[in-house]
């Protein structure tokens, strides 16, 4: 039986949308001081060397700062602006005090596809990448950032500029739109009460949404999904590619399975990521089978040391089909935290485990940061839906106690995965929450 998902034939574009490879050539000019400071990171904070951030958090260092602008040619203000923007567009990644370069960054001039995923986790991130004033009410923001999808959908939809008092009464029949449905919530107590939105926020209500919209406008031309001025706002070829993407839910297609055996590891694995579990487990025998197990285990072990999460879960996958000839090198990556989650899984499942029981083995930590791997997976190769999904999968009974360890646990995708969730959830209350916890995480809060 073809186990083969049936394909639509891709959407199309709007027309007069930009080819890829001109898109790709836009995001790499707006996200150039970005790669520039990342790489100057790579370079000069390397693997190992300590001293990238302050106390260990994300916000980088006066003495790294200035360090970076004088070499550069840059203010450290400068500086500052374009490490928080590679850090959400994926090309820095900091563990603790020190920092590395995201996988994002190794592919920059040579795959169209990473850097317009990276311009994308940064549009996402529109409300972090400039944030708002202090004096606005939060429940106020958090409004205005939930309804922003509905008014670019409609700027995509004008092709052209948009006077701004029009946008003003589409974001106010949006927001009242929200709170009418929260209001019509029964809040009677839930056993999984967070999931719930709370109560209008009665200063939110009485916040006026010019300014705000103001604010929302500035940083979305901030990051260039837009432009304004003048009383309007106009999407870029860039912004308007990135919301028509959104609005049509895009996957990237997996590959055909036919030439896959004689790819390497990782591209075998690419193009398995969307074939139905059948076909995936027929696809990885029939590539074990064409050469030795040992160089095929190191080959799997290796592409699930990449950057790519979903790539780690389907070599796991590939290594349970190879069985006991696989253990060893199984076991001796119990020591790479990367790793760690997915061979104590392996080993448990090995030696007898219901796969439903296996997830026992895993501490609070090492399951939250599972957890926090699979949504960067989601977030970079899945639908929305999914990612909300993958929320009721989490161990902790409530919201704010899995945001607490989810913040805790340091992964280094947490900011991007966050954004994402936050962006792809129904429920205003609980994207308010998630997005205040990305926003702790980035700040280093």
């Amino acid at each position: 039986m073809n186990q083969r998902r049936p394909r639509r034939p891709a959407p199309r574009p709007p027309e007069g949308t930009p080819a890829p490879a001109e898109l790709a050539r836009m995001a790499r000019s707006g996200l150039a001081g970005a790669a520039r400071v990342a790489r100057w990171a790579d370079a000069a904070l390397g693997p190992g060397r300590a001293g990238a951030t302050a106390d260990g958090k994300a916000i980088l260092s006066d003495a790294t700062a200035e360090r970076a602008a004088r070499e550069l040619g840059l203010t450290p203000a400068q500086v500052r602006a374009d490490w928080d923007t590679a850090r959400l567009a994926g090309l820095i990644e900091v563990h603790g005090g020190t920092a590395r370069p995201g996988w994002r960054l190794r592919a920059w001039d040579r795959d169209d596809s990473a850097v317009l995923r990276g311009w994308v986790a940064l549009f996402d991130a529109w409300s972090l990448a400039h944030p708002e004033s202090e004096e606005y009410e939060p429940a106020a923001v958090a409004e205005v950032v939930s309804a922003m999808p509905q008014v670019l959908s409609f700027l995509q939809l004008s092709a052209g500029p948009v006077p701004v008092p029009q946008l003003l009464d589409l974001l106010q029949q949006r927001v009242t739109e929200l709170r009418t449905e929260r209001c019509e919530v029964d809040y009677a107590p839930q056993p999984r009460a967070a999931h719930r939105p709370a109560p209008a926020d009665p200063a939110a209500a009485d916040a006026p949404l010019e300014p705000l919209l103001d604010w929302a406008l500035r940083a979305l031309a901030s990051v260039g999904a837009l432009t304004y001025g003048d009383g309007q706002a106009t999407l870029t070829p860039l912004g308007s590619w990135a919301v028509w993407v959104k609005l049509e839910q895009i996957c990237v297609a997996a590959q055909s399975p036919a030439g896959n055996i004689e790819q390497g590891a990782e591209d075998m694995l690419r193009g398995c990521a969307q074939l139905r579990p059948n076909a995936a487990r027929a696809e990885y025998r029939a590539w074990l089978a064409a050469r030795p197990v040992g160089s095929a285990v190191t080959e799997l072990i290796g592409a699930a040391r990449g950057e790519d999460a979903l790539l780690r879960g389907l070599a796991f996958e590939a290594l349970r089909l190879v069985g006991a000839p696989a253990e060893p090198e199984v076991r001796a990556v119990l020591d790479e935290p990367t790793l760690r989650p997915y061979a104590l899984l392996w080993l448990a499942e090995h030696e007898g485990a219901d796969p439903e029981d296996a997830p026992a083995v895993l501490t609070r930590e090492e399951a939250t940061w599972l957890w926090v791997d699979t949504a960067a997976a989601v977030a970079d190769h899945g639908e929305a839906p999914l990612l909300v999904r993958h929320l009721e999968s989490a161990v902790q009974p409530t919201v704010p106690a899995l945001l607490n360890e989810v913040r805790a646990v340091g992964h280094p995708r947490t900011v991007q995965v966050l954004v994402a969730l936050a962006a792809a959830h129904p429920d205003p209350a609980l994207a308010k929450a998630v997005r205040r916890a990305a926003f702790q995480v980035h700040t280093g809060g």
